[in-house]
């Protein structure tokens, strides 16, 4: 497996105009948030599962928390403290009737990624996950570690 600094620095190499740097550090991990928003209210196949809380986003979030802490320890335990308050916001969004979750993310989701393209198109470059998908999970960890490095905190 590759390391963070690896992963980081491929990842680098598509984000460098400002302007599409700015526009990641704001859209995605409001996408990171929405993903498990689509998630977030599809059936689960076992009642005892709905009954606990447990949904589809909290359940497929796993493998990607065991990424994360593949790369680092920080990185897990970061992503995980922005995991946990993305599902606090997930569950308080779920006691408002307004709209359904899956609908408001679905919404946010596509203006984020609009946003995203037009970010790739001012930078010139194709968005990362073209040449590997796994860069969907590097995008919020990238952001993460900048803000270890301002903090002083080695990942």
């Amino acid at each position: 497996m590759k390391t963070a600094e690896q992963w980081f620095s491929e990842y680098a190499v598509s984000h460098q105009n400002p302007v599409n740097k700015l526009i990641h550090w704001f859209a995605v991990p409001i996408i990171y948030i929405t993903v498990l928003g689509l998630l977030w209210q599809i059936p689960m196949p076992f009642a005892g599962f709905a009954e606990q809380g447990i949904n589809w986003a909290l359940l497929l979030i796993l493998p990607a928390l065991l990424f994360y802490f593949l790369l680092s320890f920080s990185i897990g335990l970061g992503m995980t403290i922005f995991t946990a308050a993305a599902v606090t916001l997930l569950r308080a969004l779920e006691q408002q009737s307004v709209l359904e979750i899956w609908q408001l993310s679905l919404l946010v989701f596509v203006l984020m990624w609009i946003l995203q393209f037009i970010g790739h198109k001012i930078e010139g470059k194709k968005p990362s996950f073209f040449q590997d998908l796994a860069f969907l999970l590097i995008g919020p960890a990238w952001l993460l570690g900048f803000i270890l490095k301002r903090l002083r905190i080695r990942y």
